[in-house]
């Protein structure tokens, strides 16, 4: 729970986004499965308008949890 607060623990989870974004061995598809929920979250928040949570929060949970299963997918791929 205390690395969720760290800012380190976040600036770590955006840079291997960005590095998964951007790696050509990871397929669009994949990409995409990070990409277009976030995106349709920050454009239409109206669309489920009694969850309290911040855009940013959802980006951040986001960021997460797709890291922890691209990693895994590609793990050995991307080093």
């Amino acid at each position: 729970m205390r690395k969720l607060w760290s800012l380190r623990h976040w600036r770590n989870v955006f840079a291997r986004i960005f590095r998964l974004l951007a790696a050509k061995e990871v397929r669009l598809t994949d990409k995409l499965l990070y990409l277009v929920p976030v995106l349709l979250y920050w454009v239409l928040p109206d669309v489920m308008p009694f969850v309290p949570i911040d855009d940013i929060a959802v980006t951040m949970i986001a960021a997460e949890l797709y890291t922890r299963y691209m990693e895994r997918k590609y793990g050995k791929a991307l080093k």
